[in-house]
């Protein structure tokens, strides 16, 4: 029996590459992101609650620069989740899908999640958070 011609998904052959495909893509990654610092954070407490050796073993590590990089990358993934999750739901509403508000939305997400980024380490350097002894 003969396969049935079945309509194919659009893809990128079909539709121009803009900014709203490349941030529905790209907010996986950060989701993902969130699920490996969670077991960052996990290990983090559990050096907390072993003891002050593996607290401070710990500490080191979060205190190397791939430790700080780690931090800052899952700072930021927090927020660019967060703001572009707010994107959709304020979509779920009906609202901002037209090509201006939709291309607004997502450089607003990208601009946001960078400036909360950088707020919060600063406030954290200002208010003396260190991973430094």
């Amino acid at each position: 029996m003969p396969a049935r011609a079945r309509p194919l998904s659009p893809h990128l052959q079909v539709y121009r590459w803009q900014i709203s495909n490349t941030l529905s893509i790209l907010h996986r990654m950060p989701g993902a992101a969130l699920s490996l610092g969670l077991v960052l954070l996990i290990a983090w407490l559990a050096a907390v609650a072993a003891g002050e050796s593996a607290y401070a073993g710990m500490r080191g590590l979060l205190a190397s620069p791939v430790g700080i990089a780690a931090l800052a990358g899952f700072t930021f993934a927090y927020f660019y989740h967060l703001l572009n999750g707010i994107r959709h739901l304020v979509w779920d509403t009906g609202r901002w899908f037209g090509r201006r508000e939709r291309r607004a939305s997502g450089w607003f997400v990208v601009a946001g999640a960078v400036a909360l980024t950088a707020i919060t380490w600063v406030a954290a350097s200002h208010f003396g958070v260190s991973t430094h002894g």
